[in-house]
C-alpha cells in the first residue's frame, strides 16, 4: 500500500470519527421536537428497505426478476408473511431462510 493510500484511508477514518463523535458528544444537549423524533423512528426501516429491496427484486445481473425462479424474492415474501403472522424475529429469519434455501435447491 502506498503512502497516499494510507493517508487517504486515515483521512476518511478521521472524518468519519469526527462526524460521529460530534453527534455523540453533543447529543445529550440536543432536543428534537416530537414530530422529528417520531420521524427518526422510521430511519432503520427505511435504510433496511433500501438495502433489501434491490437485492430481492434485482439479484445477480441487475435486471428485474419478478418470477417464481427468483429465490430471493420468494424468501423475502416468506419473511414478510411469517413476520406478519407470528411477530417472532427468529421464526421469521429461520422460516424465510428455509424457504430461500429449499427453493434454490429445488431449482438446482
Amino acid at each position: 500500500m502506498s503512502a497516499f493510500e494510507i493517508a487517504l484511508i486515515s483521512g476518511m477514518a478521521l472524518i468519519t470519527f469526527g462526524i460521529r463523535y460530534g453527534l455523540f458528544a453533543v447529543g445529550h444537549r440536543v432536543h428534537f421536537n416530537p414530530l422529528v423524533s417520531r420521524a427518526l423512528t422510521y430511519v432503520p426501516v427505511a435504510v433496511l428497505s433500501a438495502i433489501i429491496a434491490p437485492a430481492m427484486l434485482m439479484p445477480g445481473d441487475g435486471g428485474w426478476q419478478l418470477t417464481w425462479h427468483n429465490a430471493y424474492l420468494l424468501g423475502g415474501l416468506a419473511a414478510m408473511l411469517i413476520a406478519a403472522l407470528t411477530r417472532n424475529l427468529l421464526a421469521t429469519i429461520f422460516g424465510s431462510m428455509l424457504v430461500f434455501f429449499l427453493w434454490r435447491w429445488l431449482l438446482g
